[in-house]
This record gives structure tokens, C-alpha cells and sequence, in this order.
């Protein structure tokens, strides 16, 4: 089968795994869930989710349940951020995946409390799972995974590469240090937590989970040099948006920074570390090293 094929496939099944998640759109306060799962169900690859399963899948896991809350939450998280960074306060954009944001769609005070909510309602529907979980070693491990989602968002994740990327914005002078913090932080931080939730719910040891973090930390890089790549070198039909916008922006980019030829030959050493990595462990998912190349290479 063809890896476009097989992704649809994967697609609809992250989606049947996580949709039961979301909340249903009752009470007084129904419009905030309204611009919750208006966002939510906006479309994309659904890649985060889908990582923590195929990860899961992995390291031997066989029952896609075990881990269908992790999925739901990894993918409000990601949403929720999605939300804020749209709003006029981060990036002012008035469309995603071909709609009108949230803040567009509802209005920017409710954008924000879906954004919150999403997020709170991520770790209150693991919570819940947690409280029903009669197995003590499944338990131990959900609350290992838990951690990891937390950390992993948190203001040593995601949160602070957002942070950090929004002080360095027209600072010419931000050095490479600075620039790799905010991608790790920003970009990889949520693949790598998908990546290890699904190792550690499959029981996999300490080390393989430390070794498919590794894995994520160099795709995530790999994945964000790419983008900056692209917007260099990609068309405005295959990329669906303005090239040469960070230029244009005077944003301190790895290709701003190391050049062109560097930037696509550490991209290129990134992808081949992560697919080592991923080839030296004892364990087999085609599918999973496909979804990390596709990521990495990829033309949009």
C-alpha cells in the first residue's frame, strides 16, 4: 500500500480513537465547547496522536484503548495552541486549514476560553481515566505518561519556546543557542512527548524511552530547519502561503543563520541520527519510520 493511502487510514483511525473525547456542547456555557471542538475537529494529519499510537505500536503494544486518551489530550493541547497563536496578540492569523480561526469564527474572548479550556480539559479527561484504572501497573504507567504530557507543554516545553521565540522576534542578534532552545522548546517538544507516551504506556524501559526522545529531538529540529528551508526555496503553490516571508520579516532563521547548503546537510544528518536510532532498537514499525521521513522531507 502506498504511504499516502496508509495515512488516511491511519487518519480516520485517530480519529474514531479520539473524537469520543470531546465534550459534548450542552449547558449554559455551550459556546465555549462549540469553539473547542469547532477547532478541534478543523482538520490536519492529526501527526501527534498518531505518533503516540504508532510509538505504542512499536514497542509491542497491542490495544490502541490503552492509549486513546493520551492521543485525545496530546491533540487538545496541540489545538489549544493552535487557538492562541492565531490570536492578534501572537501571530493575528484569520485563517487555518482553510477556515476562519477561532477567534474569527467566535470572537477573541471566546477563543481564548476554548484555547483554556482545551487545555484543562486535556488533563481532566486523562484524570478521569486515571481514577477508573483498576490495573496497578497500567496505572503506574499512565502516571508516568501524564507527567511527561504536562512537562512536555509546560513552561519548560512548548510554552517557553513560545516564550523565548517571542523575545528574540527582531533581534538580529540572537545567537544559535537561543535558536536552538526555542525549536527544541517549541517544535519538538510535543513530538517527543507523543513518542514516549506511546513507549512508556507499550512498557518499554527507561532507556528506550529516553533513546525514542532522542528520536523526537532530531525530527523536531530536523522538521523546523525544514520549514525554514522551504521558505526559501518552496513555491507559493506548494507551500499555500507567501514565500520568503521570514526574510521579508527579518526573523533570525538556521538558514538565516548557517546558510542554505549547512542548513539542508543538518537537516539531512538530523533525519539519518533519528532513523539510526529508531533502526538500532529491537522492535519493527514501518509505517512509523515513513511517518518521521514523510515529516522531515517534506515539500509543504
Amino acid at each position: 500500500m502506498e504511504f499516502k493511502e496508509e495515512l488516511k487510514i491511519k487518519i480516520d483511525e485517530v480519529m474514531k480513537l479520539i473524537t469520543p473525547y470531546i465534550p459534548k456542547e450542552s449547558g449554559y456555557q455551550k459556546l465555549v465547547m462549540e469553539a473547542m471542538n469547532y477547532s478541534f475537529l478543523g482538520g490536519g494529519k492529526r501527526l501527534r496522536p498518531m505518533f503516540i499510537l504508532e510509538s505504542y505500536r512499536f514497542f509491542g503494544g497491542k490495544n490502541p484503548e490503552e492509549v486513546a486518551v493520551f492521543m485525545a489530550a496530546q491533540e487538545m493541547i496541540h489545538t489549544y495552541s493552535l487557538i492562541h497563536d492565531d490570536l492578534p496578540a501572537m501571530d493575528n492569523d484569520d485563517y487555518r486549514r482553510g477556515r476562519l480561526t477561532c477567534h474569527k469564527r467566535f470572537d477573541e474572548a471566546t477563543a481564548i476560553l476554548a484555547g483554556d479550556g482545551l487545555l484543562n480539559y486535556a488533563f481532566e479527561i486523562v484524570a478521569d481515566k486515571m481514577d477508573k484504572e483498576e490495573d496497578t501497573d497500567r496505572l503506574k504507567r499512565m502516571v508516568k505518561a501524564n507527567k511527561i504530557l504536562s512537562a512536555k507543554a509546560g513552561i519548560n516545553g512548548m510554552i517557553g519556546g513560545q516564550v523565548v521565540d517571542l523575545i528574540s522576534e527582531n533581534n538580529p542578534n540572537t545567537d544559535k543557542e537561543t535558536l536552538l532552545f526555542i525549536h527544541e522548546c517549541k517544535t519538538a517538544a510535543l513530538i517527543e512527548s507523543a513518542l514516549m507516551i506511546g513507549a512508556i504506556m507499550a512498557g518499554a524501559s527507561d532507556e528506550e524511552v529516553s533513546k525514542i526522545e532522542k528520536v523526537g529531538s532530531n525530527v523536531g529540529l530536523a522538521f523546523q530547519i525544514q520549514d525554514d528551508i522551504l521558505d526559501v526555496i518552496g513555491t507559493q503553490e506548494e507551500l499555500g502561503k507567501p514565500i520568503g516571508s521570514d526574510a521579508k520579516n527579518e526573523k533570525v532563521t538556521y538558514v538565516t543563520m548557517e546558510g542554505l547548503e549547512k542548513s539542508k546537510k543538518d537537516q539531512e544528518d538530523l533525519t539519518k541520527q533519528a532513523i539510526e536510532l529508531l533502526d538500532g532498537m529491537n522492535h519493527s514499525n514501518e509505517f512509523l519510520k515513513e511517518l518521521l521521513l514523510d515529516l522531515v522531507t517534506r515539500k509543504k
